[in-house]
């Protein structure tokens, strides 16, 4: 995926989140199957994993000294993915959701769309070569390209997705 391929998926697949989550009613927003987070916890975790973004992804010069370049062949989205999919997927401390009240909703999907479009400004300033070679620290799968860390970024809320849309069928059973 080239740049602007890459953040298209980015921004397209978070909106689809959104929408989704936007049109629950509240007893859906707030539906919980045992365990599972609710889709109010859902939107949470995802805004919790894109905040740093904005601020890091700002100096490219920051990200060069505190993390370094990418020393093995960049990953291509199914290779990230996979690699992925192999780890525990249990997200650190600072990306858990606390509960989320249905008022919190529309506050939160203000704040995840302003961060799309931070995040959005700043990769449109980051060439190709840059996306291949500069570093971020991912806490499952270690230093990322910026290009790799966006591959997951975009999978990302697609997964959360799924995680709610299963939550809901349980209601079904």
């Amino acid at each position: 995926m080239n740049r602007q391929e890459l953040i298209k998926t980015f921004s397209d697949n978070h909106h689809t989140v959104i929408a989704y989550i936007q049109a629950l009613p509240d007893s859906l927003f707030l539906y919980r199957n045992h365990e599972k987070w609710t889709a109010g916890q859902q939107l949470k975790h995802i805004l919790l994993t894109l905040l740093p973004f904005p601020k890091i992804l700002q100096s490219k010069e920051f990200i060069v000294q505190k993390f370094g370049t990418l020393q093995r062949t960049t990953w291509d989205y199914d290779t990230v993915l996979n690699n992925y999919l192999k780890t525990s997927l249990q997200a650190p401390s600072q990306f858990l959701p606390e509960d989320i009240l249905p008022a919190q909703k529309k506050g939160l999907i203000t704040q995840l769309e302003e961060v799309i479009t931070k995040i959005n400004q700043l990769f449109a300033l980051y060439n190709e070569e840059e996306l291949d070679n500069l570093v971020l620290p991912h806490p499952l799968l270690g230093k990322l390209s910026i290009r790799e860390m966006f591959y997951l970024m975009s999978y990302h809320p697609l997964h959360h997705l799924n995680q709610i849309k299963e939550n809901l069928a349980s209601l079904n059973h």
